[in-house]
């Protein structure tokens, strides 16, 4: 396999490169951007994929409401987990390296899903699963952004959330044609077995983009660094890299600073509670549970799974409005907008399920509450939390954001079917309230952020 150093010297920029700006849009940097947010496919596919399988679960391992949530909800446990350890991996072997692990993790939890004798292995290949999920949240995104020019990166880190929804499509899409094949006893082997292939493929790819430059750079290989730099594309790679090394030097030079400080109160509450609110609103109980919910209301087993591929398509394209929103209204504005769309969708459907009438509304309802979530809470969350902290403390005030947002995560893909077998109605109601308390909230405590230096942010918050 030919080195870096020698492909460089081989290369020439091809007249399909593209000039935007400074920098010079190469096939190495697209394809290195494209393999990178692959992860976050995976992340959408794996997530949702345990949709089409929850009827079939509970009658092949005689599954209670409690072990059917646990079911679910063992994956999140592992992705916290993954999320939570996943940037020592990379900071200590490299993003390239750890996402080949994370891969590999995806590949076991695919292949033991799919052949698990019994409900125990079943469990630990979702555990599994759940740490790739976790640990290619948070290397995927640094990858892409540790490779991308400045001015592209926010668009460039964008195609890893795109691909979570893309993700999210394709497993709907994959169980609804599984459905069609009337596999019987089996299906649910067949659904988990799908993303052995994007697994493999993701692993395969691994292994022909480069290592990210600053990563390069803190272990002192200078040398390969500006090789990566050229290959990305950058006009002046020599200052560059040493704009990087200065970077890095300085980050080592500095003490850690804690995040739990007074100082710290309000961008660690808003980091907190955007968190909770993203899974409070039954965004993810509805993608889990999608062919469940259906179920619920009279659809089909072939229906329900029509149904959800109709609600993946909503989500992706209303993902692609939002991202066009968020730099135009607002985040703030986007939350409120979302909040009082998500109150009239979810309390449509819990009406529908407390009167047992109108169920033909139902896709209807779901479709309107998936796009006002999309355009809000879908497009802002991660914005928002990278943005209210200061640098110093910024690797720090993300991981608390997103732990909050995959532990609330966990604990309703655990509840929702307890309290849906007693009564299908209330979890919409519980979910429609929590979105009228977060209008309130945002109202009244969330500043907006829309348009301004991420210094300006933190002088408006008083931290100096």
């Amino acid at each position: 396999m030919p080195t870096i150093a020698a492909s460089l010297r081989a290369r020439r920029f091809p007249r399909s490169n593209r000039r935007i700006g400074e920098h010079f849009l190469t096939r190495y940097l697209a394809k290195a951007t494209i393999v990178g947010a692959i992860g976050g496919l995976l992340f959408g596919f794996d997530t949702a994929v345990i949709a089409g399988t929850t009827q079939q679960l509970t009658s092949v391992f005689h599954l209670t409401a409690n072990t059917l949530g646990l079911t679910v909800s063992i994956g999140l446990v592992g992705t916290v987990i993954g999320a939570m350890f996943s940037g020592i991996l990379g900071q200590k072997i490299g993003g390239r390296e750890a996402l080949r692990i994370m891969a590999v993790l995806y590949l076991i939890s695919s292949i033991g899903c799919a052949l698990a004798p019994n409900w125990d292995i079943l469990m630990i290949s979702r555990f599994i699963g759940g740490l790739g999920i976790g640990g290619s949240s948070v290397l995927g995104p640094v990858y892409i952004a540790e490779l991308a020019p400045a001015k592209w990166r926010g668009r460039m880190v964008g195609l890893f959330q795109i691909n979570i929804v893309i993700g999210i499509l394709l497993a709907y899409l994959s169980n609804y044609l599984i459905t069609t094949r009337n596999l019987g006893a089996h299906q649910w082997r067949w659904e988990f077995a799908v993303a052995i292939v994007p697994s493999v493929l993701f692993l395969v790819m691994l292994y022909g983009i480069p290592r990210s430059s600053r990563w390069l750079v803190t272990t002192n290989q200078t040398n390969e660094a500006l090789e990566v730099l050229r290959l990305m594309g950058s006009p002046n790679s020599e200052e560059e890299l040493q704009e990087i090394i200065a970077s890095v030097h300085l980050e080592q030079g500095l003490k850690p600073e804690p995040l739990f400080q007074r100082k710290y109160a309000l961008p660690i509450f808003l980091a907190i509670t955007v968190g909770m609110f993203n899974q409070l609103s039954g965004i993810n109980a509805i993608l889990y549970y999608s062919n469940y919910i259906f179920a619920s209301a009279g659809f089909s087993s072939s229906s329900a799974a029509l149904q959800s591929v109709a609600i993946g398509l909503v989500n992706l394209l209303a993902t692609f409005l939002g991202m066009s929103l968020v730099d135009k209204l607002g985040r703030k504005t986007l939350l409120l907008i979302g909040a009082v769309g998500m109150v009239v969708a979810l309390s449509g459907v819990a009406a529908i399920f407390y009167t047992n009438q109108h169920q033909a509304l139902l896709v209807w309802c779901l479709v309107l509450f998936i796009v006002f979530f999309a355009i809000s809470q879908g497009s802002v969350i991660w914005v928002y939390i990278a943005e209210v902290f200061p640098s110093r403390v910024r690797s720090k005030g993300q991981s608390l954001g997103s732990s909050s947002h995959w532990v609330m995560n966990a604990l309703i893909a655990q509840t929702f079917p307890l309290i849906a077998m007693r009564s299908h109605a209330t979890p919409f109601v519980f979910f429609a309230a929590m979105m009228a308390v977060q209008f309130f909230v945002v109202l009244t405590l969330y500043p907006e952020t829309k348009g301004q230096t991420l210094e300006k942010i933190q002088a408006n918050f008083g931290i100096h």
